[in-house]
């Protein structure tokens, strides 16, 4: 007997950093370990109720059957006139595809704009989303990393995305407000960013604006969202993506959209065809529940986004007393990305020397039982970083952060004979 075969595409192919750390505090929990967990991005308030009560109804009333397979007209239509309305993108109604979360769309829009085997290069800013950079290799293209610095507040400059481009080059992926800096670009900063793809009319924008309610003037004052489809000079090769999971409290529901009016809708027919394919319609009793979040749910938005402005804030004045760590203060989503370099060659109390942002991460969990995800899957810029999410109670990153805050304190130095020991096992390596 042969075994199963598995694609080199696959095969290739890292797990996602956060569902494994995810997976191993689980674990632990399971044997009864008081881990506190800010590895992972999904709000703990409740769905609004208004939005549970519309789906129930829908259930109720039979709407259990197939659906098309971009949505249904009222909720493809209450998500154009969003886009229209907040957003200022020109998109009608059958330039909308509702899909299986943000990813799902975010995997299509990627597999639609790329050509295997032709070469393609796809420019990703980073840090950037566990996922982007394996949905863009599996789409076939070479994803073209852009590295945001700390010295920058984690952003990438428009002279980066000019020196970037190639005659490869089609499309780039922006991502404001961003998982996992937790920063939001300023719209001058994007606009900066549209000027110089403008001058290149071959290169597509992906822009996934699933955080874009969650952004906070309160920390940098003035701040808004900008969207680049909303740029008339791009507008017709720009693909927005969007959903209900962060904004509306909706993770487990699993709604994404994505829209565009490149070709005057004829690009979303092919995406819709290509979905068609894969999924067809999300569930067809949460689409009436769309339509309800979308027009009669801002009060509950405005609510939650307050509630993580205040976090945001807490969050970084408690990361800001350690000193070993620097931060750029979260503006945006819910997400704060240290850096840890400091702690970088130190050894645990039980002896396991930190020579990477996994291996902090890895250490914190097994000797504090608190869960943050390491850097490395964010982008090569980010290999000193770590993510913490305060989308949970106040009570459970207090408690972490001081938990990580004595993990960093216990933390010693190598010494002189170990530090030259591995100096040289890592320049035989390199040999």
């Amino acid at each position: 007997m042969h075994p199963l075969t598995v694609s080199t595409a696959i095969a290739s192919m890292k797990e996602s950093a956060t569902l494994a750390v995810s997976a191993r505090a689980a674990a632990l929990k399971a044997e009864g370990v008081d881990v506190i967990g800010l590895s992972v991005g999904e709000p703990d308030f409740d769905t609004p109720q208004r939005i549970k009560d519309a789906a129930i109804a829908a259930l109720q009333q039979g709407m259990t059957k197939y659906a098309p397979t971009p949505g249904d007209a009222a909720a493809r239509k209450a998500i154009a006139s969003k886009l229209r309305s907040e957003n200022k993108i020109p998109v009608e109604w059958n330039h909308v595809s509702i899909t299986c979360g943000a990813k799902h769309a975010i995997f299509m829009a990627l597999t639609c704009l790329i050509q295997p085997g032709r070469g393609d290069e796809f420019l990703l800013p980073t840090p950037a989303w566990v996922s982007y950079k394996p949905l863009i290799e599996l789409a076939g293209a070479r994803c073209v990393e852009i590295p945001g610095l700390i010295e920058n507040g984690l952003c990438v400059t428009p002279e980066q995305v000019a020196r970037a481009i190639t005659p490869k080059t089609v499309g780039i992926l922006l991502n404001s407000p961003s998982n996992p800096c937790g920063i939001a670009y300023r719209p001058d900063e994007l606009r900066a960013i549209v000027d110089v793809i403008s001058a290149h009319p071959r290169v597509a924008v992906l822009s996934d604006e699933i955080y874009e309610k969650l952004i906070y003037p309160e920390i940098t004052p003035g701040l808004t969202h900008w969207s680049p489809g909303s740029d008339p000079r791009i507008a017709d090769r720009t693909v927005t993506v969007n959903g209900m999971s962060k904004a509306y409290a909706m993770t487990g529901w699993r709604l994404g959209y994505v829209a565009s009016p490149a070709n005057g809708g004829a690009w979303m027919k092919e995406l819709i065809k290509f979905q068609g394919q894969l999924t067809n319609n999300v569930t067809s009793f949460a689409l009436p529940a769309i339509v309800e979040a979308l027009t009669n749910c801002a009060d509950d938005v405005e609510r939650m986004r307050c509630e993580f402005a205040k976090r945001a804030a807490h969050v970084h004045r408690l990361l800001s007393k350690i000193p070993e760590f620097t931060t750029v203060a979260p503006n945006g989503a819910f997400y704060a990305f240290p850096d840890i370099r400091r702690c970088i060659g130190k050894i645990t109390p039980r002896g396991t020397r930190l020579n990477s942002a996994h291996a902090f991460s890895q250490a914190l969990l097994e000797e504090h039982a608190v869960a943050v995800v390491p850097g490395e899957d964010f982008g090569t810029c980010a290999q000193t970083h770590i993510r913490l999410s305060f989308a949970c109670a106040p009570a459970q990153y207090e408690k972490g952060i001081e938990r990580i805050a004595n993990f960093v304190t216990s933390l010693s130095s190598a010494s002189p004979e170990s530090a030259a020991h591995e100096a040289g096992s890592s320049a035989r390596e390199r040999c």
